[in-house]
């Protein structure tokens, strides 16, 4: 057990000593009454779509969540009619594809984690729904993480790595996702790689929990009620109180 708690002491010292902390953003939703940013939750979903999805999922976002980012119910469906979605058993017991619906969640680039693997030289990219959740340091790392591609500087990579200055131990099996000018946003924003990461980091903030905007909004109304009643509460109290010495 001793062995067992020093290698594992010295395998945390070691990934520590070649893991660097990302800077702190300023994001507009860290705040307790902070919002999400909705142009950049639509550019963000759009560099997802086009960018990410090609290797990462967002299985617990369906359609018709994106009307958060302030899509309208008419351009949800035509959106999800564009996937195909395996659906089934039918009568006679088979498995068939159709087009999606509003109700359906994103449906992953692959049938299962082995295909994943095979597809990337056996690195099996992570599911974004939760990742800012599942990450250290949260939307700062996501954001560092995109950014912080570098030129190897004669770091021990294995074939199929690349450097990257944020991710722990610095070897990381993923390609450099973003390039200046990879997508064209619809709102004439210039596509540089630090906007894209910005963008798609706020949209995964969101994938995260898109519930927090009302939990702010109810805590809020929540801390006014017992600010309220603990006023009265007081003025109870003196008035019971003020006759007896």
């Amino acid at each position: 057990m001793k062995r067992l708690l020093i290698i594992l002491a010295l395998t945390t010292g070691t990934v520590a000593e070649h893991t660097s902390v990302p800077p702190k953003q300023n994001w507009s939703f860290n705040s307790p009454t902070g919002t999400f940013d909705r142009g950049a939750m639509q550019r963000g979903f759009q560099v997802y779509k086009q960018v990410c999805s090609a290797c990462h999922s967002i299985k617990l976002i369906s359609f018709r969540h994106l009307k958060a980012l302030g899509l309208t119910d008419a351009e949800i469906k035509v959106l999800a009619s564009q996937y195909q979605i395996k659906d089934g058993p039918n009568d006679s017991g088979d498995m068939f594809e159709r087009p999606g619906r509003p109700s359906d969640y994103f449906p992953g680039p692959y049938a299962n984690d082995k295909q994943a693997r095979a597809a990337n030289n056996g690195a099996l990219p992570p599911d974004q729904s939760l990742i800012i959740k599942a990450r250290q340091h949260g939307a700062d790392y996501i954001f560092a993480l995109l950014t912080g591609f570098k030129e190897n500087p004669d770091f021990k990579l294995s074939p199929g790595q690349y450097y990257n200055e944020y991710f722990p131990g610095h070897a990381i099996s993923m390609a450099p996702p973003l390039s200046e000018g990879l997508v064209t946003y619809n709102d004439g924003t210039k596509a540089t790689v630090e906007q894209m990461a910005r963008d798609v980091t706020i949209f995964l903030a969101w994938a995260s929990e898109p519930e927090m905007e009302q939990r702010k909004r109810l805590g809020f109304k929540v801390l006014m009620y017992l600010l309220v009643m603990t006023g009265l509460f007081y003025v109870t109290m003196r008035r019971i109180w003020k006759s007896i010495k």
